[in-house]
């Protein structure tokens, strides 16, 4: 039986799109059936069996379209297995620690039974939209701090985690 999965996003400058599309290519090389969407242009899940939600975070808070989506689709979403990730720090500090979820997505895990939340690096570069992006890459605070074998790693582990629901 093929498990089809959505990997849902929600992202200004498009660095949390390729994390997406990273962990939907993993899905796939592990036999699963999977594709990434913006969050805010997915109307239906009836499609799919499991879904992955992103959201780059933007002062300790969640994308909006992510956002969104949990509270457009939560019933829909309490009846199949859900995971989601953050993407943001614009530091090493993604790859030294577990940080955790913010307020926003606590809360979505507890009411969705969410299987699992990572928080990813983030990636603010030239040409970045935003005021407050602007500022921070004059600052010098910019780069790219996303970890491409941390982010397959974890999509392996919802890969074989999904194994593991297709056999119950």
């Amino acid at each position: 039986m093929t498990t089809d999965v959505l990997v849902a996003y929600g992202t200004t400058n498009g660095s949390t799109a390729q994390i997406a599309e990273a962990v939907a290519e993993v899905l796939n090389k592990e036999g699963l059936t999977a594709s990434a969407h913006p969050a805010a242009s997915v109307d239906d899940l009836s499609p799919y069996d499991a879904v992955v939600v992103g959201g780059a975070l933007y002062a300790g808070r969640w994308h909006k379209d992510a956002r969104r989506f949990l509270r457009r689709h939560r019933s829909a979403l309490t009846e199949r297995p859900v995971w989601l990730f953050s993407s943001g720090p614009l530091d090493a500090s993604a790859s030294e620690r577990d940080i955790p979820p913010v307020a926003a997505v606590r809360r979505a895990m507890t009411r969705l039974d969410v299987r699992g939340h990572v928080t990813f690096g983030g990636c603010l570069e030239e040409g970045a939209k935003g005021r407050i992006a602007g500022m921070i890459l004059r600052n010098g605070k910019g780069g790219d701090f996303r970890d491409f074998t941390v982010i397959e790693q974890w999509a392996a582990q919802v890969a074989q985690d999904l194994a593991g629901v297709r056999k119950d």
